[in-house]
């Protein structure tokens, strides 16, 4: 008869960790006597993040001593003690690779129901020291799981643990943990686990997006879907490869317009609308900046079309827009992103400030192409028409389709001006964004500052549109993923601390940090992190793929190997080292 040996708990704390905080709950220790259960927890118990950790379908973490001795045995060690691996619940039997998701359990007074195995994470491991475990669990497929409290009630080491339910589909904890995190997926596997109730909400989500990545695929076999969908997948090319400019003009005191084109005349493949390119640019002192760049034109025309603000003291913006000519050569990587129009009869709305339009001018470009008969609003806000390249552009894609409405914002234009353009003076707000009355099924586009396209994303909110249908560009880093580290202000990218590294160069591009691999090694992450680059990790060690990463050249090798390689093109920043000189898109 299984039985519980331990009841742990423990509040969060701070814990100093690689120069920095993380507030985790991980530490548990036993309690003597009777514990009681809540429904969202264990009375003295606490989460540090609960994004990943608590809440109903977490309630409770359950580990076996089984595992325990296994883990023993792996590291040599004998120093584990109860709640080691931030479980609740120590228990004898209940093995992973037994215990279904759904199964129920009556302990002492309480009871409960099975929902998830354990989520992968980088805080089991510093707890123990053992920074690789995060990995080894799923590998040794030793998870251990949640359970969601039916029944409140005390419990107290030594009850009995009596099984009264079992779950649909006899899908195990360590099958269930096996289906997301490792490769080779059984799809009917995947379809049963979506009909088990019990299953939390959130690994539901993770499987119904994994089918119906495995459907498309199967899908997308021929025709223009297929294109289509290999296009959104994979670039056009490898790397970098030379292109001409074919024209530079001044749309503007400060855009310019660059058009390249292949050095041999051919068509460059089609791009789709709302996509960008990364160059890597000739500089003086050698250091080859890489910068990205939203396509402005129509993405299928044969040749690329990019609009660049000069920025002050830009020496990327300042050499494309003072220096370059035509004629010349610059190194480029076949278009990528995924903030890109999407299919559909409904609303289009495009939202955008400053520089912020060329994305979306791109997809109005793609939408009069096809004379589409999709309702489409275009809101755009600058300081005056003066700062508003591209306008004459934009209004006769506009006037090209019969269900365009158009809202210019300008806050530092004269009245004459405001007349002249049908303008309205101000920017744009949350508030007049909301008064514009816009369709709440609309499917929206929004570039521009990190702050307005924040304020834009609530005002449409707001307005009734679903976050599903809210896209945004950001310029420049995607915002960090750093569960549990405690928030610290905000450093701009710089060069590592310490005497300059000797190895192969490393350029994060969207950070425009280009830096030597330290000669002590390490990780692709923990370089990022040294230069304060703004990065995705949860594991640390290969496995949830949070930290998956577009690699526009180079080469990567790996330690630890990760349990499934990322796709084609993309690595896995937590666990990679570069191979040669390698550029990132991060």
């Amino acid at each position: 008869m299984p039985s519980l040996l331990s009841v742990n708990v423990g509040m969060p704390k701070d814990v100093p960790w690689q120069g920095r905080t993380v507030h985790t709950g991980v530490w548990k220790y036993p309690v003597s006597g009777p514990a009681m259960v809540r429904r969202l927890n264990i009375d003295g118990d606490g989460q540090g993040d609960t994004q990943g950790h608590g809440g109903e379908q977490r309630a409770v973490l359950v580990y076996q001593i089984g595992s325990y001795r296994h883990w023993e045995r792996h590291f040599g060690r004998d120093d584990f003690e109860f709640g080691q691996f931030g479980e609740n619940l120590t228990v004898d039997g209940l093995p992973d690779d037994e215990v279904c998701v759904g199964d129920r359990y009556r302990i002492g007074e309480a009871e409960f129901e099975v929902t998830q195995p354990r989520v992968t994470c980088y805080r089991v491991g510093l707890r123990l020291g053992e920074p690789e475990l995060p990995a080894l669990l799923v590998a040794h497929h030793r998870p251990g799981f949640y359970m969601r409290v039916l029944h409140e009630g005390h419990i107290e080491a030594g009850d009995e643990i009596v099984k009264t339910g079992t779950g649909p589909g006899a899908l195990t904890v360590a099958d269930i943990d096996a289906l997301l995190y490792l490769p080779g997926r059984d799809q009917a596997k995947l379809r049963l686990a979506l009909n088990i109730p019990a299953l939390s909400p959130g690994w539901q989500g993770s499987f119904r997006d994994l089918l119906a990545e495995a459907e498309a695929g199967a899908d997308a076999g021929t025709g223009a879907g297929a294109d289509r969908a290999r296009l959104a997948e994979h670039p056009a090319w490898d790397g970098f490869r030379a292109l001409r400019v074919a024209d530079v003009t001044a749309e503007n005191t400060s855009v310019t317009s660059i058009r390249l084109a292949a050095p041999d005349g051919s068509r460059l493949p089609a791009a789709r609308a709302g996509q960008y390119l990364t160059l890597r640019l000739p500089a003086s002192d050698g250091s080859a900046p890489v910068r990205s760049y939203s396509l402005s034109d129509a993405p299928d025309s044969g040749s690329y079309r990019i609009s660049v603000k000069h920025e002050p003291h830009g020496v990327a913006s300042g050499y494309l827009s003072t220096e370059l000519r035509a004629g010349a050569e610059l190194e480029v990587a076949a278009p990528r992103g995924e903030f890109v129009l999407t299919e559909g009869t409904g609303p289009v709305l495009l939202v955008s400030a400053g520089i912020g339009l060329t994305p979306v001018l791109s997809m109005l470009h793609e939408l009069a192409a096809v004379r589409s008969r999709r309702e489409v609003w275009w809101v755009h806000g600058a300081r005056s028409p003066r700062e508003h390249p591209l306008v004459a552009e934009a209004h006769a894609l506009l006037e090209a389709l019969p269900r365009s409405r158009e809202h210019i914002f300008y806050s530092a234009a004269t009245a004459e001006e405001l007349r002249a353009a049908h303008a309205t003076a101000g920017r744009v707000t949350a508030e007049e964004l909301i008064a514009l009355d816009v369709p709440a099924d609309a499917t929206a586009y929004i570039c521009g500052p990190e702050s307005f396209m924040a304020d834009m994303t609530a005002a449409l909110a707001a307005a009734g549109i679903d976050a599903g249908r809210i896209h945004t560009e950001l310029f420049g880093a995607l915002p960090a993923i750093n569960p549990g580290l405690t928030e610290r202000a905000a450093v701009p990218p710089h060069q590592p601390p310490g005497p300059p590294g000797t190895g192969p160069m490393v350029t994060f591009a969207r950070s425009g940090i280009s830096t030597r691999y330290p000669d002590g090694g390490g990780s692709v992450l923990e370089l990022a992190d040294a230069c304060d680059v703004p990065a995705r990790w949860s594991c640390r060690t290969g496995v949830c793929h949070t930290c998956v990463t577009p690699l526009l050249t180079g080469t990567v090798t790996y330690r630890p190997t990760p349990l499934e390689p990322p796709p084609d093109g993309e690595v896995l920043i937590c666990c990679a080292r570069p191979g040669g000189d390698i550029v990132l898109d991060m």
